[in-house]
């Protein structure tokens, strides 16, 4: 395994970051539990999860996951191992059944959703707590901007949570805060009230990115490497489809593709003709698609550690296997050349 600082906060992170958002739907708990272990046996030492957990989150699926490594750390006695990060739900009809609907980053709110988390997960701290999406009308989630602010109730209240997460690193319960799915404008907001006020910055952002998903390079990467905030990026297989296994025809009934078929993000025709064009990059340098997929994330200086996840320990070998494989001079040059015909056909 390789380690690398984790922005400010003074922990080797390892370079792939489990990812947990299949365990309590897609997977058993006893499933997550195998992937843990094997995780931190490859060297594997940070896990992400949140509130909203598992994927899709229902009213029945929610907090699940965050449940099922709270019974891996009472088992197994890792917790003080592991850097665990967690996140917030904020406002969104698609999450109105999280914490009965009272959502948002007020203090209040927080303080309900930090207990809540903490309780699943069995710890009395968090090494990272970040916001899972803005409260503001924005671009996040797979849409590509916005054109109008004029029906945006939001107001601005990054003071008031700067204020409590300073609450929150003092009394213990949190180490350190971060952001996620959020915009240069936000985290360049934060940054500046953050300082002005001697309040605690954001030490990381969790948006995604991957082959089929570059946005991330345009505005937010030069804030992350000029403000020393540690990219955390999720999704680099564009929730499978950078396997290859939905073009070969390899992809099991259960895979998620397969079963959610509302996850539009990566299937419209652009995306597929980019992933075909990757496939055959990998074929003709001999390397396996998904290593390659995941080299190109890890390799990026503005990440700080790639989110993997997986439904089989087959896969996560593969996926952990990823930080062993650096990308040629030739493999770079022909996957810009697919950028170049398809640019960040997912956003």
């Amino acid at each position: 395994m390789r380690y690398n600082p984790f922005g400010t906060t003074g922990f080797n992170i390892s370079k792939v970051t489990l990812g947990t958002m299949t365990w309590g739907k897609q997977n058993t708990e006893a499933e997550g539990h195998a992937q843990m272990d094997y995780a931190v046996e490859r060297g594997v030492n940070a896990f992400d999860a949140a509130e909203l957990y598992a994927v899709p989150s229902t009213a029945e699926t929610w907090g699940k996951t965050e449940a099922i490594i709270g019974t891996w750390f009472k088992a197994t006695g890792k917790r003080k191992d592991i850097f665990m990060a967690s996140k917030i739900a904020g406002p969104a009809a698609f999450a109105a059944h999280i914490r009965k609907g009272n959502l948002g980053f007020s203090s209040a709110q927080i303080d309900e959703a930090l207990s809540g988390s903490l309780e699943r997960l069995q710890t009395d701290y968090l090494d990272l707590y970040q916001l899972h999406w803005p409260a503001r009308k924005v671009n996040f989630f797979g849409t590509r901007g916005i054109h109008s602010i004029s029906d945006d109730e939001w107001e601005d209240n990054f003071l008031e949570i700067l204020t409590k997460m300073d609450a929150l690193i003092k009394a213990g319960t949190i180490r350190h805060w971060g952001l996620s799915n959020e915009t240069p404008w936000g985290v360049m907001r934060v940054l500046h009230l953050a300082d002005v006020n001697g309040l605690p910055r954001p030490v990381s952002i969790q948006n995604p990115y991957s082959l089929l998903s570059r946005g991330f390079e345009v505005g937010l990467a030069e804030v992350c490497l000029r403000e020393n905030i540690a990219g955390f990026p999720y999704s680099p297989l564009g929730m499978g489809r950078l396997t290859g296994k939905y073009l070969d025809g390899s992809a099991r009934k259960d895979a998620r593709l397969h079963i959610f078929p509302q996850y539009t993000r990566y299937s419209n025709d652009n995306a597929l003709e980019a992933t075909k064009a990757y496939a055959e990059v990998a074929r003709k340098h001999g390397v396996n698609m998904t290593q390659m997929a995941l080299a190109f994330v890890n390799d990026r200086d503005f990440n700080h550690s790639n989110i993997i996840g997986a439904t089989s320990l087959d896969q996560l070998k593969t996926n952990i296997d990823s930080v062993e494989l650096s990308l040629s001079e030739e493999i770079l040059q022909d996957l810009e050349a697919v950028q170049r015909r398809w640019p960040n056909p997912s956003v």
